[in-house]
């Protein structure tokens, strides 16, 4: 449970959120690194921002962004957001690295998530057709080929409430000192683990008779 006051870690968000398309593994929290990212736009005043929220397993945060954008709408916002996110990921992950995703957009989700299954195929074909406006197709290119790049990742579905990057999206203008936050090039912890490892059955304690 979140300790009062504070933002949950990526991490957690991502292991209690629905993965569309598939189901989540046991220890899902064994991600490297954990990215969210949101985007706005106001039909009022046309303008628009991206978030984004980069942490490691261990809850260090890597990077976090606020950026005032222009794009045509809310659709494009969201996976501008996640291009720049896995873009940004990218320059600072292993090529191997596990990742998870969170983001606050169903249809992008389930995009990213058969994105990953169809990686899997000697086709490249995903189990349903992607959804794709026109307008984001030049990022979803950019999305697909990240998505290829690591060495695993997924994406969940989180409430926009619950999205950590959702306020430096909508409100880059009071966000914008996160851009000035030195950058951050950190590994997960793996020398001392906060999880209590437990071992599978073949290997745990066991009475012998004789």
């Amino acid at each position: 449970m979140a300790v009062h006051g504070r933002r949950p870690r990526l991490r957690d968000l991502f292991d209690e959120s629905p993965t569309p398309h598939i189901a989540h593994p046991p220890h899902t929290h064994h991600r490297d690194f954990y990215v969210a990212t949101d985007g706005s736009f106001s039909h009022d005043s046309g303008e628009g921002g991206l978030g984004v929220i980069i942490e490691t397993r261990d809850g260090e945060c890597v990077t976090r962004l606020s950026l005032p954008d222009e794009m045509p709408d809310n659709n494009v916002a969201e996976y501008r957001a996640l291009h720049l996110g896995l873009d940004v990921l990218a320059a600072r992950a292993p090529v191997d690295a596990r990742v998870g995703v969170l983001v606050d957009h169903d249809e992008l989700a389930a995009n990213v998530n058969k994105a990953v299954l169809a990686g899997r195929r000697t086709d490249w074909r995903p189990p349903r057709p992607f959804s794709v406006a026109a307008a984001s197709r030049n990022h979803w290119r950019g999305i697909r080929a990240r998505v290829a790049g690591f060495g695993e990742l997924r994406a969940a579905r989180v409430r926009s409430e619950q999205n950590p990057a959702h306020p430096l999206a909508n409100a880059p203008e009071e966000y914008a000192h996160v851009n000035r936050e030195p950058a951050q090039c950190l590994l997960p912890d793996t020398s001392e683990s906060d999880e209590t490892q437990i071992p599978p059955p073949s290997r745990s304690d066991r009475h012998v008779s004789g």
